[in-house]
């Protein structure tokens, strides 16, 4: 396993991490509970330290999951959780105000089963509350012992503006990004070089379609979004893109003796300095499956040709 340090903070994690959206036991497919409990397992054997979840991701039950999946094994993790994100009589909405903030994180730790949690993140920017009066709530809950540090998630260029006099306040930023979506690759670069931010991967297998295991007949039922098609990879030109892009990364894994996914993985790795990999879970085999990105790197022409034919 590898690990780097992030950036303004004290915290070693691994840089691959577990990402918990389909811990939320929804629209995902079939979850089982006991297969993700299994999969919080391997990953620590494995190495894995770092979770990241949200209170959002099944309205809390991916929080309550890794709670109960880490129980006594709470020491050897460092959990990341969200807030900004509120669901109130069936309405979806943003709201980063110092009382929602407190709130959030109290039902939280809650569910997690904690008294702490390693890095709390900016879900979304509420487009009302000012980023100062966020800090100074975070700064509180630090200073109480119940959150270490904090992070900033899915900004937009307007968000980027505010950020100009909170330099090392912050310690990461965490954005979408894989070879099947590449757009906010720029914002990741620029912010973690400008704000000393370390960049974390969200949607690093383009929601599966970068694991292999999807033809141009790909289907899903009602209850995955993928069958939605705002998830643009597994729909129309954007898919037979994606799937051009993975028959190129079967040389590579080929060559390697890798899984597909774990080039996905290594590319991101290798491309995006001092990055983490988030990589959704429902097995174990998924996994170790992607942890099989670590630990080598692609060679030079490789990281040439994903590059140009993802672009």
């Amino acid at each position: 396993m590898e690990y780097i340090t992030l950036k303004n903070s004290d915290l070693r994690v691994s840089r691959l991490c577990m990402g918990g959206c389909p811990m939320g036991g929804h629209g995902w497919g079939i979850v089982q509970e006991q297969e993700l409990v299994n999969a919080v397992h391997a990953a620590l054997d494995r190495g894995l330290n770092f979770f990241d979840t949200a209170d959002t991701y099944g309205l809390g039950q991916s929080e309550r999951t890794l709670g109960r999946a880490l129980g006594s094994r709470r020491s050897k993790a460092i959990i990341a959780s969200k807030f900004g994100v509120r669901v109130e009589n069936q309405t979806t909405f943003y709201d980063n105000s110092p009382q929602w903030i407190r709130t959030a994180c109290e039902n939280s730790l809650r569910r997690l089963g904690t008294d702490y949690i390693d890095l709390y993140q900016i879900h979304y920017r509420d487009g009302k509350t000012d980023i100062h009066t966020v800090l100074d709530t975070l700064e509180q809950l630090r200073q109480e012992g119940k959150i270490r540090h904090f992070g900033l998630c899915n900004l937009t260029r307007e968000n980027q503006a505010e950020l100009e006099d909170c330099k090392g306040r912050f310690v990461s930023i965490q954005d979408q990004y894989s070879l099947a979506c590449r757009d906010f690759e720029e914002d990741l670069l620029t912010l973690s070089r400008e704000q000393g931010l370390s960049p974390l991967t969200w949607g690093s297998l383009g929601q599966g379609v970068l694991t292999g295991k999807y033809d141009r007949y790909a289907t899903f039922g009602s209850d995955d979004r993928r069958s939605r098609a705002v998830y643009v990879n597994f729909h129309g030109d954007k898919l037979l893109k994606n799937l051009e892009i993975v028959e190129h990364m079967r040389g590579v894994a080929a060559a390697h003796g890798k899984p597909v996914s774990a080039v996905a993985v290594r590319f991101i790795l290798d491309y995006l300095p001092g990055s983490v990999v988030l990589c959704g879970t429902k097995r174990p085999e998924q996994i170790l499956g992607n942890a099989e990105a670590m630990d080598w790197h692609l060679e030079q022409q490789e990281i040439e040709m994903l590059e140009y034919v993802s672009r």
